[in-house]
């Protein structure tokens, strides 16, 4: 705002001295001229003709009006007098223009009471909307008692309308002190107002004590009292009041008897049932309960029921009086969508919708935002949308309801629209309003650069410091990663809430800080603030993403004293830490404490024992999960399928896929790339490329695990074949493609190829390649015999070979006879892993193919005297529910015995935790040929 003031009042100074206003000589302001043809003017002016025009303009806030008189009146020979000018500034608040008003003051000349008046009102007006507004009508309010003129009653009218939109009691309490120094404390209109700022601050007492005092009270003011009374809930103190009120000598009207109707329970209160009898018979005996109907009472009836939770209560009430014909109006149907939106019943709300167009209640503002809550708690948001565009009449409640409806219904951006609309047509947000398009703005690729939009919008309209603004602006700032903005606004919050600091840690463990996240759990912890569920469950989240499985469990402790444990979010929090740090003693523990677990937790403790290597573990708890009645879902089918493929189990696998079509989630993609991945894994590629062919074809996922599929079972020029044709859909590939590629190409001996798609990832498709891809392409080579090569290769990498790529072409100078690099090769693989057998074995195979047998005996010796030792391989087939184990039986193995053993602990252990219990185990030997 423009104004010669730039001072603003300090809380507990608001009337403090300030210098006085510069008068300055009234100039001739910018405005436009009238356009020809709309207004007819005179060409000479008289004060009495500019009033007449001026005060049309001012009855019908008609600002073109008004600025064209203004222009008239400047560009005439008479100069305007006070009289005229006081309307100009008149005419300019009522018509909203606070800037022009505030322009045309500062210039006067010679200012008198009603100028101050005028202006003060302005501002009083403008500080509705605007608390800029409020501040400098505090200033103007000052300088007056500074200046000679004397106040009055009309003055303070303004003043006081500028506290109350304050919302600081104390402005209040100062208004108050100098009415009292001028002696207008006891005026009726002046203490009248009090009593009513009084009331709306809560200050029932501040407000009784100076009701009490006043020696003329009207009607009005009796109604004012009641109203606070019974907006604080004081049902005797109301019901008294009405009683000192028929005493006094006045008569209660039907805004009398309203007010204390609505105060005054009957859900189960006999005194509220008693005093409600009284106050009808008042009203029957003034003819006062005619006018009010039976309407305020059923509509206060189903509120209570409202408020208790009753839904269907409400529902039956309203049943019952549209059978006694009772008439309804706005009020009712409100309180009854509410109800219906409780229950989830759509074809109810769209009969009491039917009910509200038939009526005409459908027009009230009020009604409107009840049909748009109601359609968009059922899901219903398109019936919301039709709704908010047919309202002839829109509030603030209107834009919040469809706002927060389209955030919550997943259409973000069009919450957005609806809030840039919403300022477009000039109504200021409030915190409900920008918390809602804030929590849009977090799902949207461009949500950040909305959220600082929004962010100097607050700042400008005053509401940074608002709880709910800021804390939504802080969650923004963390889900995008901007910490350092998130940390600024936390450390600037004047208080804390428990909803700042959930959003604070989440923030730091979304930006992978759990560190800072714990530290500012203990800080919390130390200022008493008191955790609640998601406060404990963030921090174990912490501790599992550091694996800090001390921390967790001291967490758990203070979970367990706090009472927590029994809440189902919690305890599958602590859940998740456990499995995430490794301790799977404790989750089954944990797990088990759970009286009823949901879907999560038992997803929790099935993907731990897989993640963990107990495949057989997850099956049999997912064998319980079915028998306790709870049905996985998406999430939980991928894991169960990985299980069967970590276990090559077809037929557990293939009773898996059967209960995925049962439950209808075959079409997700990350369900059909698992189960193509479980069928390739257990070799049977068919069923996985017919199941691939059924899929969507849309997603990578899917072609890289038929590619991979294809590959390991050395059809590679089929998965070369699939990968052109996947091309041909559009679909681009990824480093995962790429790994399926070159496997394919690896078990063909397609060398040169491997090399065309290798380079090719980098310049046509932006690939980096990595360690992987270098390893498929080395064992291409080495299959092609081409070991020289393939060691340049691994010469030349931007990697450290691994152990697995000096063991694949350890294997390939096997084949090839190539003692000297073999010889090479293993040395760096047995640099890498001293311990690794597979090292001493393949270089024993190379030596004796090269008839080397004492270089052979060497080799033996150097792994027995290092006390390296090959573990004999065995294997397994389910045949009829009969799990058959082979294990080699080499007899001049020294750790024979020792396997022998462990197989039979192993089957000893599944029998008695009953795994599998339909499966029974035969343990074959097998002689070893000597060769």
């Amino acid at each position: 705002m423009q104004a010669s003031l730039k001072s603003k009042p300090k809380p507990t100074t608001v009337f403090s001295s300030s210098p006085k206003i510069s008068y300055q000589t009234l100039s001739r302001p910018t405005l436009p001229l009238p356009s020809p043809g709309k207004t007819h003017l005179p060409s000479s002016s008289s004060s009495s003709q500019w009033f007449s025009l001026l005060r049309q303009a001012i009855s019908s806030s008609n600002l073109h009006l008004g600025k064209s008189i203004h222009a008239r009146i400047l560009t005439s020979s008479e100069y305007p007098d006070r009289f005229l000018i006081n309307n100009l500034i008149t005419m300019y608040a009522r018509c909203s223009s606070l800037l022009y008003a505030r322009r045309v003051f500062d210039k006067m000349p010679d200012r008198n009471l009603i100028s101050w008046n005028s202006i003060l009102a302005a501002y009083a007006h403008s500080g509705e909307y605007d608390v800029e507004s409020v501040k400098e009508g505090f200033c103007l309010f000052r300088l007056l008692r500074e200046s000679v003129v004397l106040t009055s009653r009309l003055t303070l009218r303004p003043v006081l309308k500028l506290t109350l939109a304050s919302g600081f009691v104390w402005a209040s309490e100062a208004v108050h002190g100098y009415a009292v120094k001028i002696g207008l404390d006891w005026d009726v209109f002046f203490s009248g107002s009090l009593v009513n700022i009084y009331s709306k601050f809560g200050k029932i007492r501040e407000a009784r004590v100076l009701f009490d005092g006043m020696p003329e009270r009207d009607v009005v003011l009796w109604n004012v009292m009641l109203q606070a009374f019974v907006e604080m809930g004081f049902e005797a103190e109301t019901f008294h009041l009405f009683s000192n009120f028929h005493r006094s000598g006045l008569r209660p009207d039907d805004v009398s008897v309203r007010c204390v109707l609505s105060g005054i329970s009957y859900v189960g209160s006999e005194v509220g049932k008693k005093h409600r009898e009284q106050v009808q018979a008042y009203a029957i005996k003034l003819f006062l309960y005619d006018d009010i109907s039976n309407v305020v009472l059923l509509n206060k009836m189903l509120t209570e029921y409202l408020q208790v939770g009753d839904n269907c209560g409400v529902v039956e009430c309203f049943a019952n009086m549209i059978r006694s014909n009772v008439e309804y109006d706005s009020v009712t149907l409100a309180v009854v969508l509410t109800a219906v939106a409780g229950i989830n019943n759509l074809k109810l709300g769209e009969q009491i919708h039917s009910m509200a167009l038939k009526s005409g209640f459908n027009s009230a503002v009020s009604v409107g935002n009840s049909l748009i809550s109601m359609y968009s708690k059922m899901g219903y948001i398109w019936f919301s949308k039709k709704v908010f565009s047919g309202m002839k009449e829109l509030d603030l409640i209107s834009w919040n309801s469809m706002i927060s409806s389209c955030s919550h219904s997943g259409l973000e951006r069009e919450s957005v629209n609806l809030f840039v609309d919403l300022l477009f047509h000039g109504l200021r947000p409030d915190h409900f309003t920008l918390a809602s398009v804030l929590k849009a703005c977090s799902s949207l690729t461009e949500g950040l650069y909305l959220s600082k939009q929004i962010h100097a919008h607050v700042t400008k309209a005053g509401n940074a410091a608002d709880c709910f603004v800021s804390t939504a602006l802080l969650d923004n700032y963390s889900r995008s990663g901007k910490m350092a903005e998130a940390q600024c606004l936390f450390e600037n919050k004047e208080e804390i809430d428990l909803a700042t600091w959930n959003a604070m840690m989440s923030g730091y463990i979304s930006s992978n800080d759990s560190h800072k996240a714990l530290k500012l759990f203990t800080l919390m912890h130390m200022s008493g603030e008191r955790s609640d569920e998601k406060t404990l469950t963030t921090a174990v989240k912490a501790c599992g993403c550091l694996s800090g499985l001390e921390q967790g469990k001291q967490i758990h402790a203070h979970v367990i004293k706090s009472g927590f444990d029994s809440d189902l979010y919690v305890s599958s929090g602590i859940l998740d830490m456990y499995v995430k740090c490794g301790d799977m003693l404790d989750a089954h523990l944990v797990f088990n404490d759970i009286s009823e677990p949901d879907d999560v937790a038992w997803t929790t403790m099935i993907c731990g024992c897989v993640e963990n290597g107990d495949e057989e573990r997850a099956l049999s708890t997912y064998h319980r999960m079915r028998l306790s009645g709870v049905q996985p879902d998406e999430y939980t089918f991928p894991i169960l399928v990985k299980a069967s493929s970590c276990l090559t189990a077809l037929e557990q696998g293939r009773q898996i896929h059967a209960n995925v079509i049962k439950l209808d989630c075959a079409s997700d993609p990350f369900v059909g790339t698992s189960l193509i991945d479980m069928y390739a894994k257990c070799g049977n590629i068919e069923d996985a490329y017919q199941l691939f062919e059924r899929m969507d074809a849309n997603n990578i996922g899917l072609w890289n695990a038929i590619l991979v599929g294809l590959a390991q079972h050395g059809n590679g020029e089929e998965a070369l074949k699939l990968f052109k044709v996947m091309k041909t859909h559009g679909i681009a590939p990824d480093r995962v493609t790429f790994i399926g590629v070159l496997s394919a190409c690896s078990h063909s001996g397609l060398v040169s190829e491997a090399y065309e798609y290798f380079h090719s990832m980098h310049e046509k498709y932006g690939i980096e390649p990595e360690l992987e891809h270098y390893a498929y392409l080395v064992d291409a080579l080495g299959r092609a015999g081409r070991t020289q090569q393939a060691e340049e290769l691994i010469a030349t990498m931007p990697f450290e070979a691994s152990a697995s790529m000096y063991r694949a072409l350890l294997g390939a100078c096997w084949v090839q006879g190539n003692t000297e690099t073999g010889k090479r090769l293993a040395e760096r693989l047995l640099a890498l892993e001293p311990s690794d057998s597979a090292a001493y074995v393949l270089l024993s195979n190379i030596y004796a193919a090269a008839n080397q047998w004492d270089d052979v005996s060497d080799a033996r010796s150097t792994m027995k005297r290092k006390y390296v030792k090959k573990d004999p391989g065995f294997s397994w087939i389910d045949v009829k529910n009969t799990l058959h184990l082979f294990v080699v039986d080499d007899k001049s193995h020294p750790q024979t015995d020792l396997i022998y053993d462990e197989v039979e602990d192993l089957m000893k252990r599944i029998k008695e935790e009953g795994y599998i219990p339909d499966t029974d185990f035969v343990l074959l030997d097998v002689e070893e040929e000597e060769k």
